[in-house]
Parts: structure tokens; C-alpha cells; sequence
């Protein structure tokens, strides 16, 4: 069977997917669970006492607390109520810690510090799996033992108002409860309003138990404008008077019901620099709580008086040494304090260890063996995917190839059997029905034996081509060796720990290289020696198509004369690349990321202080204006309109909920949601976007004219930007405008005069589109991860337009690349399958990494790193594999026109003649 190399490469990027959600589900497994009640029920019972004997075991003891009220504050750093800001803003939660009746303490999150695993573990005392930042989005129901679920058995009455996430993971247990959403951050407003309006009712009545309410206006205010908004402030102040209120009403309880109540105030996860949550600094990780209650007296705990014997114990044995004591008293006290020491972290460490969740090994090894088994079947079709027909053969009905399946299936499918009925733990696999099982072991044998086929070939046309033909000479060019151990390097590189968390030090130290090399490359061109001969390479894409505008000497090409570039062409391709090279310098001083260099000051927290709001306007709008003159050179009159109106409504999207200020606005005016401004803007994106697919899909109907395709990639990339206009932060617009500007600089002087082939300016291209992921304020960080960018135009919280923006707006560097690289061989290219070519070499550059990183993850999962670094950058790594399908498809998708339109040219020619 005959395909397509685009069309082949999208197929195995979209199988790719498959295996590395496999692995993910089982690299992301379960935590060990504490059993329910329900599951104690079935255990015999205890022994009666015997006769005359007086026992108390059935008796309860009664509780210590009348009432209880639970106050979670999403996203509570602890400096906002221990620091000054506590002292300013909630004066009289920092009365109660320093001289009320109250026990408080710096609680330590454990990472993934979102809010959904947190509630988890503040509930049931477990660890929460790194999977459920996943699951945050869509929670599904608590099933293991947790306090709400006791409370609830032991007829508790429970009442909860605030996050929505709640009455997901625990429906049907609150006799009363008022869900709002969590996901719409640009409210922080009524979302603590329509919690606080129940607050004057429910502490008059005294049908309940317990109270638990989930504030998450504070969360929401970070997301949007950091820590250190004044937003801040007066948002702590109202937490501070709700706080205030309920302890009052309790106090005034516990004179009628003599009878104490507990108040605890706590927060889920803390919040970073940038006003994001989700990873282990110590600013996200780092939490109040604080346990107020008038039975509460000013006395050490029981806990901390073991804590000072331990420590006086210690003490007499460090007293006893320096008096150079040499008895067998001060030997027997070391061995007793050692054997403290030693018994305590035994203890500790059997605890932690019941609580470790467990690899599911037999589906990260399937998801591994398809992901490898796909990476090979690109690597051995190289050759023949790349040649100038750009089309392979996949040896799928040979009689070696349906011996071999079977043989292979068979024994996949005795091991699946035998993995199965042996295994001791659970396995997704294990749990799926035996049709489904069986469809992948199918996927598994066929993928071997078409490596095994494809290799087969691959040596017999080797050795063919050998005895009747001789090769010609060559080698690989400087630019070929630099793209290769570039990429290769990178790919190593992820192996530690370090060049993970500073991946972007990495891109950058890429592309600035790669600006030198096309420097150098550009005076070889602009002034070739007397003795300068073509040279002869192979490079990464063999026979390249030729461009139609063959300006300067490329390998293996005709030289033109020093006479025929004009002074200003030759000395703009000579610039050309030291402008590059000064963009990406002023890029990498907008947005400090990684770990090592995140607290620095940077430009864009410099803009984004309420004291240069001026600035930044300024700076948006000449963004914005930037983007429309490179971005409309390519679009039709009614494109050029909407894009024009379209970039407009950003900026008014911007104004209107406060990011910047129009100059006739004053400073104090108040904002909005921006909610009508937004929706404006996507009305031009989707009708820009409608226009180039329409003249995309009539391209491949109607061909006689090639450009009706280009003017179509080129509006649906025209599209794109408009909304990466809208989605990023304006102080991030620069980068997209530097974008922009980079790539037509690369295209007019870079890529066309000095005739790089399609391979060359795909790895490029990749270069780029990862620079720019970092450039933005990106990491491999998961607090990095701009959500605001989902609810963008959204009155209400909804999951998959949501999704949607928020990955758009984070991948938007790569995104852009892509379709940018996509337009550009369709329109350069004198045939077709250059574009389908680039599809190839775009795929196997971006699996290269996802199949590396996903036998280093394997190697390294007991590592002390594997949830703060390798896990975050797993999930990143699988995401930016989908969209690599995505955009694999859209590179297909515009190939079709280019292998049908000759035959359908020739159809016209010869019904018109």
C-alpha cells in the first residue's frame, strides 16, 4: 500500500499518541488508598467481655468540639497572614495567633499544588497522585475513607458553600451546600459573594455540625495580576472581617451550649511570584493553618512536650561529651538516643512507603514498545520517504509480513494472558475488555513486522544500488551537521534533572548558534573566494525541491555573480541574522523563567506594575499595530478588514477589564469582564478562519490557479495570530510581534536567497517555534501555565472551550511555527511533496524526544525529582505530542491539493482544447 510521506507521518504521530497515553496511564497511577467504613463492616467482631467483667468499648467519647468551621482560602500563602501583609490587611486573624486562644502552624503541600488533589489530602490525610492535576479539571467522586465520609456515617449534618470541586468528590454527604465555579478566574467577585451571602443564616441556626466553606477570590485574583496586586490587600481585608464574623457567632454560641467550638482556617496550595500555582516552590507549597478555639489554653501540646524531653535527652548526652565523660553512662545514652532516632525514622518510613503510589509497569512497557516501534518504522522509511516522490511503499499484504503477524500475536497475546492472571496489583490493561486488548496487540505485531519488512527492503535496495551503480562523492553540509547535533544534544540533555528545569537555557544557546552559523553562511554567499567550488552534501532531505527564486550559490547549485545582488540585498541578508539574533536577546529579558533565574527581575514584571500601565499600553498597542502590518501583506481585502477590527477589539478587550488604559481613560475607572470585547475579536478570528479553510477546500477542487491554496494557509494563519493576540498577557504581545518579524526577515533573506531545503527550514522552524514557547514565560513548570487564557470572552466555566484556550495560549510559539512553515513551502516550493516531505522530518524531530524521554522517565521514577521535574515535563512533552498531530494533519490536508492538481490541470487543459 501506497502513502504519502505526510500522510504516513500523521498516521504514525496519531499512533504515537496512543502509546504515550498508555504509558502515562500507567506511570500515573492510583495512590494506595485507606479502606472505607463500608469495607470494615465485614470484619468478625470483637469478643464479648467475659462475665462480672465491666467494659466500655461500645461507649463513644463525647466530642470535644460542639460545632466545627472549616474556612479553606484557595491559594492562602502563609506571608499573607504570618507576614506583614497579615499584619496590615487581617489585623485580627494576627490578634488570635499571637495572643488568642489558637494553635498555628506553616503546613507544607505536597506538589501537584492544585486545588482538587489538595482538598484530597486535607480530607483523607493521603498523598495525592501526581495525576490528579489532570483530574482537576473534571473531578470525579472520593471513594477511600476521608473525615467527610466519617462525619457523615457518624450522622453529622455537613453543610458546604464555595468550590464546585467539592460537591464532585463528595455527592450526596452535605445535607445543605451552594457549588460555585472554579475555573472562571477572571470573577473574584461574586464568586466569594454567593459564599458569604449564606454565611448571616446559617450561624443564627444550629441544625448542623459542621460547616466548611471554600473561598476563591484570592486564587483568582493571582492568576490575573500576581501576588503583589493591590487587589491583594483588600481582598485579604475581606476575609479578615469573615473570619472575624464567624468567631464572634461561635463565641456567642458557646455561652448558650457551654459547650466549645473549632474554627480552622487554612489554605489548599500558596501562590507564586507570578500569581500561578501547581509546582513545589516554596511560595505554592507553604500554607497557613490555624486552629482557633476557646478550649485552647496557653500550654505546650502533648506532642511538642515529647518533642522537648527528646530534646533535653540529646542535650544531657552533647553536655556529657563535652566534659570529655568517657563512662559507659554517656555510651548507653548515645545508644539510647540513637535507637530513638533510628525507631522514629523506621517508623516514619514504613508509614510514607504504604503510601507510595505503585507503577503500573506492564502498560508503561506496552505504551514504550508502541512509541519505539513507531519511532524506527520513521527512521528506516527516511530514505524513501524523503526522495523527490516523496511516497513509500508500507508492506502490508506480503506473505512474510501475514507469517510473521501471527507468529507475533500469538505470543503477545500469551503474555498478556500470562501478565494478567499473575499480576498481583491492578493494571489498566489487565481491566480492559479482551477485544480492546486485542485490537492493540494486533497494532503492536503489525507495527514489527512492517519494521522488519521496511528494514528488509531498506538492505536489499542498499546492496542493489551498490553493485550497479557508483555514488557520487559527498558529505554532509556544516548547516546539516549543526540541525542534527543540535536536536541530538537536546534530546540527551533531558536526562538530568537540571537542563530539564532550565530547558529553555538549552533553545536559546540553539537558536543563537544557529544565527551565527547563517551569518557565516551569509558571507560565504555574499562574497565567495576566487577559489570557492560548489559544494556537494546530502542533506537531510534528498532531492529537495529547487525554489523559484535562486539568488545566491547553495550547495550543488550554480553560484550567481557578486553583480547581480544589489548592494542593499546583499547587506540586508547580511544583517539579517545579527537581527535575529538582537530580537531573541531583548525576547529572553521580557520573561525570566526555569528555576534558577525565575525570582530575577524581568521586563515584563517591570510593565506590569500598576505603576507603568502607561508603558505597557504603549507597548501593546505598537505590538499590536506590528502585527497588523506584517500579518495583512497576505490576506484578502475582507480578511485584511476583520484582522484590523479584530486587533482592535484586543485592545479594547485589554482596556476594558483594566490590563491597559486608551488615553482619553482615566486611571480609576472601573473595570469589566471584558466579556463583549472578547467575543467581538472571536467573531473575526472564526470568520478568518472560515475564509481559509473555504479557499483551502475550493484549492483542492479547483487547482488551475496555485494561489487560491496559499492565500488559504495564509488566512488561517492569519487567524491564529489574531487570537494569540487576544489569549496572551499584553506584556507578553512583543513576542508575538518579534515573531511575527522574525520570520519574515528569515523568509526574505534567510530561506530564500540562500536556498536551504525543506528539511533544513523545517528543523528551523522547530527551533523556533520551542524558543518562542519559552520566550512567553513558559517552562516545564506547571505553575507557568497561564489559565486565565481559557475563560477569555467566557461568562460561565466551560471545560472544553476552556481546555482549548488554555493550550492554545500556552503552545502558541510552536503553533505558529508550524502553520507558518506550512504556508510557506506551499507557496515557495515548485512542487508538492516538499510540503509533504517537511510533515515527515517535523514528525520524526518531535518524536525523537517523546520516545528518549519516556525510557529516561522509566529509568528514573524512583528519582527524587520524578514528581517536581521529570512528571511535569512528561505531561508537556505528551501535550506537545497531540499538537504535533494536529498540525501533522493540517500539513496533509494542504499536500492534497499539490499531488492532485497536475492530473486536474491536465483535465481542464484538455476539456478546454
Amino acid at each position: 500500500m501506497r502513502l504519502g510521506s505526510g500522510a504516513f507521518a500523521a498516521s504514525c504521530v496519531a499512533i504515537e499518541v496512543l502509546g504515550v497515553a498508555i504509558f502515562l496511564r500507567g506511570f500515573f497511577p492510583a495512590p494506595v488508598r485507606s479502606s472505607s467504613r463500608t469495607q470494615h463492616r465485614a470484619e468478625p467482631p470483637a469478643p464479648e467481655p467475659a462475665a462480672g467483667a465491666r467494659s466500655n468499648w461500645t461507649k463513644l467519647p463525647p466530642p470535644l468540639f460542639n460545632k466545627v468551621v472549616i474556612v479553606l482560602i484557595d491559594a492562602l500563602r502563609d506571608d499573607f497572614v504570618f507576614g506583614s501583609k497579615g499584619v496590615k490587611y487581617m489585623p485580627y486573624t494576627s490578634y488570635l495567633v499571637e495572643k488568642g486562644a489558637s494553635h498555628s502552624f506553616v503546613a507544607e503541600a505536597k506538589p501537584p499544588t492544585v486545588t482538587m488533589p489538595r482538598i484530597k489530602a486535607l480530607m483523607t490525610g493521603s498523598l495525592p497522585g501526581f495525576v490528579d492535576v489532570i483530574r482537576n479539571l473534571n473531578s470525579p467522586a472520593l471513594l477511600e475513607d476521608s473525615v467527610i465520609r466519617q462525619a457523615k456515617a457518624a450522622g453529622k449534618r455537613v453543610i458546604f458553600y464555595g468550590d464546585e470541586t467539592w460537591v464532585k468528590l463528595f455527592p450526596k454527604h452535605f445535607v445543605e451546600y451552594d457549588g460555585t465555579t472554579s475555573f472562571f478566574v477572571s470573577d473574584y467577585t461574586e464568586v466569594d459573594d454567593n459564599v458569604t451571602r449564606h454565611l448571616d443564616t446559617v450561624l443564627k441556626r444550629g441544625d448542623w455540625d459542621m460547616l466548611i466553606l471554600h473561598y476563591l477570590g484570592l486564587d483568582h485574583i493571582g492568576h490575573i495580576s500576581g501576588p503583589n496586586s493591590p487587589l491583594i490587600g483588600r481582598k485579604l481585608s475581606e476575609m479578615d472581617s469573615i473570619l472575624m464574623k464567624i468567631h464572634t457567632s461561635l463565641l456567642s454560641k458557646e455561652r448558650e451550649t457551654l459547650s466549645p467550638s473549632l474554627l480552622v482556617l487554612c489554605g489548599d496550595h500558596g501562590m507564586s511570584e507570578t500569581g500561578s500555582h501547581g509546582a513545589s516552590s516554596t511560595e505554592e507549597v507553604s500554607t497557613p493553618l490555624i486552629l482557633i478555639s476557646s478550649s485552647f489554653e496557653r500550654r505546650p501540646d502533648p506532642g511538642f512536650e515529647q518533642f522537648k524531653m527528646a530534646e533535653r535527652l540529646h542535650g544531657n548526652w552533647v553536655k556529657l561529651h563535652l566534659e570529655e565523660n568517657r563512662s559507659d553512662v554517656l555510651l548507653s545514652l548515645g545508644t539510647k538516643v540513637l535507637r530513638q532516632y533510628l525507631g522514629a525514622l523506621k517508623t516514619l518510613s514504613l508509614s510514607l512507603s504504604t503510601q507510595v503510589a505503585q507503577y503500573d509497569i506492564y502498560s508503561m512497557a506496552v505504551g514504550t514498545v508502541v512509541v519505539l516501534e513507531v519511532l524506527t518504522l520513521l527512521l528506516l522509511s527516511s530514505p524513501q520517504a524523503l526522495r523527490r516522490g516523496a511516497d513509500l511503499e508500507v508492506p502490508l499484504r506480503s506473505p512474510v509480513f501475514s507469517l510473521l503477524f501471527y507468529l507475533v500475536f500469538l505470543v503477545l497475546s500469551a503474555i498478556h494472558v500470562i501478565v494478567c492472571t499473575s499480576a498481583t496489583s491492578s493494571c489498566y490493561l489487565c481491566s480492559l475488555p479482551w477485544l480492546v486488548a486485542g485490537g492493540l496487540m494486533v497494532l503492536v505485531s503489525a507495527l514489527l513486522c512492517a519494521i522488519v519488512s521496511t528494514l528488509t527492503r531498506t538492505v536489499i535496495e542498499s546492496t542493489l544500488l551498490r553493485k550497479n551503480a557508483a555514488l557520487p562523492s559527498s558529505r554532509w553540509s556544516e548547516m546539516d551537521l549543526l540541525l542534527m547535533l543540535g536536536t541530538a544534544g537536546h534530546v540527551l540533555s533531558l536526562g538530568a534533572s537540571s537542563f530539564v528545569e532550565e530547558e529553555h537555557q538549552t533553545w536559546y544557546f540553539l537558536v543563537n548558534t544557529l544565527c551565527l552559523a547563517l551569518s557565516q553562511e551569509a558571507c560565504r554567499s555574499c562574497f565567495p573566494g576566487d577559489d570557492s567550488k560548489p559544494q556537494h552534501s546530502v542533506h537531510m532531505l534528498q532531492d529537495s525541491a529547487v525554489y523559484r527564486a535562486p539568488i545566491l550559490h547553495r550547495a550543488g547549485h550554480t553560484s550567481p555573480s557578486s553583480e547581480a545582488l544589489g548592494g542593499h540585498t546583499r547587506w540586508a541578508i547580511l544583517a539579517s541574522p545579527w537581527l535575529v539574533l538582537a530580537c531573541c536577546r531583548l525576547l529572553r529579558s521580557l520573561n525570566q523563567t526555569g528555576v534558577q533565574g525565575a525570582h530575577r527581575p524581568d521586563l515584563g514584571l517591570w510593565l506590569t506594575s500598576s505603576d507603568h500601565k502607561v508603558e505597557l499600553s504603549g507597548l501593546a498597542a505598537l505590538s499590536l499595530l506590528v502585527i497588523f502590518l506584517l500579518v495583512q501583506r497576505g490576506c484578502s481585502l475582507v480578511s485584511r478588514a476583520a484582522l484590523a477590527l479584530g486587533l482592535l477589539g484586543v485592545f479594547c478587550y485589554r482596556a476594558a477589564i483594566g490590563n491597559v488604559l486608551f488615553p482619553w481613560q482615566p486611571g480609576d475607572k472601573g473595570f469589566s469582564k471584558g466579556i463583549i470585547e472578547a467575543r467581538f475579536v472571536y467573531v473575526f478570528v472564526l470568520g478568518i478562519l472560515f475564509t481559509g479553510t473555504k479557499d483551502l477546500l475550493k484549492s483542492q477542487v479547483i487547482a488551475a490557479d496555485f494561489k487560491i491554496k496559499t492565500v488559504g494557509l495564509w488566512e488561517i494563519y492569519s487567524g491564529l495570530v489574531l487570537l494569540a493576540a487576544l489569549l496572551l498577557r499584553p506584556h507578553n504581545l512583543p513576542v508575538l510581534a518579534f515573531s511575527l518579524l522574525i520570520q519574515t526577515v528569515m523568509t526574505k533573506f534567510i530561506w530564500k536567497p540562500l536556498r536551504h531545503d525543506a528539511a533544513e527550514i523545517t528543523v528551523m522552524h522547530y527551533w523556533f517555534g520551542q524558543a518562542f514557547f519559552y520566550f512567553q514565560g513558559n517552562s516545564n513548570n506547571i505553575a507557568t501555565i497561564d489559565i486565565s487564557a481559557g475563560f477569555v470572552g467566557l461568562d460561565t466555566y466551560m471545560e472544553i472551550p476552556a481546555t482549548f484556550l488554555t493550550v492554545f495560549g500556552t503552545y502558541v510559539g510552536p503553533v505558529l511555527w508550524a502553520s507558518h512553515l506550512a504556508h510557506f513551502l506551499s507557496s515557495e516550493a515548485s512542487s508538492g511533496p516538499a510540503l509533504s516531505r517537511a510533515c515527515f522530518c517535523y514528525a520524526l524531530i518531535c518524536s525523537v524526544p517523546v520516545a528518549t524521554y519516556l525510557i529516561l522517565v522509566t529509568s528514573l521514577r524512583y528519582h527524587l525529582f520524578i514528581w517536581s521535574v521529570f512528571s511535569p515535563k512528561l505531561l508537556y512533552e505528551g501535550m506537545h505530542l497531540l499538537i504535533t498531530a494536529a498540525l501533522c494533519a493540517l500539513f496533509t490536508a494542504a499536500d492534497q491539493n499539490s499531488r492532485a492538481g497536475p492530473i486536474q490541470r491536465w483535465t481542464l487543459e484538455m476539456g478546454g482544447s
